[in-house]
């Protein structure tokens, strides 16, 4: 099974010996064996008491509490971290070592990069109806990237990262019906179908950073391309940036196979809101799409603590086309 989804509410949930049992008004109680968990997703009203909650920690069950009107995480537990402090400590010195934060940095933002290019060239075997402004966004990528592998300092990646994600939002946008309002990245609240879909996936995709962080013995807090802000998990950004072509992609596919619709959403106080069938249907097809990247996610996680301690001599590099 993998992964549970509660997305109801008024949902009830027990630990009776292995099972995990599923209450319901109005409905027979499930039981699903614990082992078989993951990870659980929770959205809306769901109760659980303390002793189910131990259980999932304790044998390495991620949970993860998404509000109920906009899907945004509200809570993360963790079950037992890597025992390694070391790993934890070198993280820290690499604070203070510029000159390798700056190669982890570059390195994450050239896999972002050429994502983005694999991306757009992807779509524009798809759509040659729009191949002026694929094949315009693709050019600035493509020059962004001699200027990115000469930086030489973290103030200019950051700027030549968020010029190729100008140049890219500008093309992705052209692949979506005019009917969806996808004009650009927006969130808190997303205004637009496509946008509630991006903002629910790279929450999703985060949450499995996080995790994989911690299991490798990181602290998920403490990154090396964003910088350490209050509540943000900077590593779990850091991991993710190369990561979100994919995902922006993989919604696209959502659109254009018909699997979501206009009327799979609703507007609600300038927020754009996905509904409950679309979110079912978002939910099997996550399931589907993720498992490569989660198994990149903690094997990339892994090599960098290994680098950071001085057991692998080669800084991995990290490729959003590499995640399969």
């Amino acid at each position: 099974m993998g992964t549970l989804y509660l997305d109801r509410q008024n949902l009830c949930l027990r630990q009776d010996g292995k099972r995990l049992v599923i209450e319901e008004p109005d409905a027979r109680p499930r039981g699903i064996p614990l082992a078989l968990l993951e990870r659980v997703v929770m959205r809306g009203k769901v109760r659980l008491d303390s002793n189910l909650l131990a259980t999932l920690a304790e044998q390495g069950t991620a949970l993860i509490c998404l509000s109920a009107r906009h899907s945004r995480r509200t809570a993360i537990v963790l079950g037992p971290g890597h025992a390694d402090a070391r790993r934890r400590l070198a993280q820290y010195q690499l604070m203070y070592d510029e000159a390798n934060r700056l190669l982890l940095a570059r390195s994450l933002i050239l896999g972002k990069l050429w994502a983005q290019c694999r991306t757009l060239e992807t779509a524009l075997e798809r759509r040659p109806d729009v191949r002026r402004q694929l094949t315009a966004g693709l050019a600035v990528l493509r020059r962004l990237e001699p200027a990115l592998t000469e930086a030489s300092d973290l103030g200019t990646v950051l700027g030549l990262e968020g010029a190729g994600a100008a140049a890219y939002y500008a093309a992705l946008t052209a692949l979506f019906a005019s009917a969806l309002k996808f004009t650009g990245r927006n969130r808190r609240p997303p205004r637009d179908p496509v946008n509630a879909c991006l903002s629910l996936g790279y929450t999703l995709l985060h949450f499995e950073a996080v995790r994989s962080a911690y299991a490798a013995g990181l602290d998920p807090l403490l990154g090396f391309f964003h910088e350490p802000a209050y509540g943000r998990e900077s590593l779990a950004c850091d991991l993710v940036e190369p990561l979100r072509p994919r995902l922006d992609a993989w919604v696209w596919e959502l659109f254009r196979e018909r699997r979501l619709r206009e009327e799979d959403f609703l507007l609600d106080k300038g927020a754009c809101l996905l509904g409950k069938g679309g979110r079912q249907s978002f939910y099997a097809g996550y399931e589907q799409w993720a498992p490569p990247l989660r198994r990149y996610l903690r094997r990339y996680s892994y090599r960098l603590a290994n680098w950071l301690t001085g057991r692998a001599p080669v800084l991995p590099v990290m490729e959003g086309d590499d995640a399969d």
